[in-house]
């Protein structure tokens, strides 16, 4: 029998979902003239735009922009090295080790990755790993923070910029990730995360000149924002699936290339502790290999693996949004 994916985890927390099942009436889920009045409401900001974080986003695009005019052979291999490092920061520290579990590092290896998926600036690694975990609870469900059900727009970036009265209070998101929230040094890295892209831009500048900071920092940023933005958005769209959960995650290849393994989507919806997303020798999974030489060091131990049947969500049910249910918070010992 398939395994429920709210009950595929061995630590749970009771969450009253209610509050944000409000917000989430207020967005249309299908259809093309649903999408377009939901894309009104956000520009007329009934949605609780975001606007600081929508011009922050805006600043990076147009920072980029600058890219032809400031080439250099020294900027571009810095931007190849940096947005393999900051991307890997993501898909292997927030995504597999912080969210999942999938594996476990000594703690001062896990603060130093954190710190170098921070400067993927995409928000803070407790926030970050709240919302990843509503999402796998809820996926392609009202509650879901990014589902393509409300357009591929929304899914792949408009979602950031709408308020959500969960995931953006600045205590209730908490009850997502009690392991994070209770450590001290994640809540200092969380806290700190835009200040830290400041200080590695300005450092950027400082050696390199304007070329290191266009390409070191706005290309960057760009290249690695789309690359996890299309795991939310395409991967939930376009692709195959080779596990029925019930939901519309699918396997990318395209996807998978530019966000290091993400891409094989629906494997990972299957097997969400797994630290392997690339489950067939076709599927290559760069994030996979990264941990695998982190095992190989002696630096990464418990690499979690398939097991079991494929958890599966349960049908879509009218009333869940006014039922207490349980969000996944894995357990740290793996």
């Amino acid at each position: 029998m398939a395994q429920d994916l709210q009950e595929a985890v061995l630590d749970d927390v009771d969450v009253e979902i209610e509050p944000q099942a409000r917000r989430i009436e207020r967005v249309p889920p299908r259809g093309a003239a649903k999408r377009t009045s939901m894309v009104r409401a956000f520009f007329s900001g009934e949605a609780g735009t975001k606007w600081d974080i929508a011009a922050g986003i805006v600043l990076i695009h147009a920072g980029a922009l600058l890219a032809p005019f400031t080439f250099t052979w020294s900027a571009f291999w810095l931007f190849v090295w940096l947005q393999a490092i900051t991307a890997m920061g993501i898909t292997l520290c927030f995504h597999r080790l912080l969210a999942h579990r999938s594996f476990q590092v000594p703690k001062w290896l896990e603060y130093v990755l954190t710190l170098i998926g921070s400067l993927a600036l995409q928000g803070g690694a407790i926030k970050w790993v709240a919302t990843h975990r509503v999402h796998h609870a809820f996926s392609d469900r009202p509650q879901d923070p990014h589902s393509p059900t409300r357009g591929f727009w929304w899914a792949h970036m408009l979602w950031l910029f709408a308020y959500d009265e969960v995931l953006d209070h600045p205590t209730k998101h908490l009850r997502y990730v009690p392991e994070l929230a209770r450590d001290p040094i994640h809540r200092f890295l969380h806290r700190t995360h835009v200040l830290q892209s400041v200080l590695f831009g300005a450092l950027l500048y400082a050696l390199g000149g304007l070329p290191w900071l266009v390409w070191g920092m706005f290309v960057r940023l760009v290249f690695v924002y789309h690359g996890t933005w299309f795991v939310n958005s395409a991967a939930h769209l376009w692709g195959y699936k080779t596990f029925d959960t019930n939901e519309g995650s699918t396997n990318n290849w395209w996807v998978a290339l530019l966000a290091y393994g993400e891409g094989w989507h629906n494997n990972h919806h299957a097997y969400l502790h797994s630290a392997a997303h690339g489950l067939r020798w076709w599927e290559i999974d760069l994030t996979y290999l990264a941990i695998r030489a982190l095992g190989w060091l002696k630096l990464a131990t418990r690499i979690r693996l398939p097991q079991g049947n494929p958890a599966k969500l349960p049908a879509p049910d009218a009333t869940l949004a006014r039922r207490r249910l349980r969000i996944p918070v894995p357990s740290l010992g793996v």
